[in-house]
């Protein structure tokens, strides 16, 4: 579902397009929640951090579990 590229896996299958494509939309959308009731940048990092970073843990970690050789 993913190959290795350097640091980052990349998707090669439509599986692993549909699941990347879902993390980052989620990514998005809690950004954009947290932001919204946010009033400085700090506000923002502090909001998003613990969703954001888990989500791209475990999306990284699909993409090791799933990756080919190159």
């Amino acid at each position: 579902m993913f190959r290795r590229f350097g640091w980052f896996h990349l998707p090669v299958s439509a599986a692993g397009f549909v699941i990347t494509v879902g993390a980052l939309a989620f990514c998005v959308q809690v950004f954009l929640a947290v932001d919204r009731q946010s009033h400085s940048v700090s506000d923002t990092l502090y909001g998003v951090y613990p969703f954001i970073i888990p989500t791209l843990l475990l999306l990284d970690w699909v993409g090791s579990r799933t990756s080919r050789a190159p």
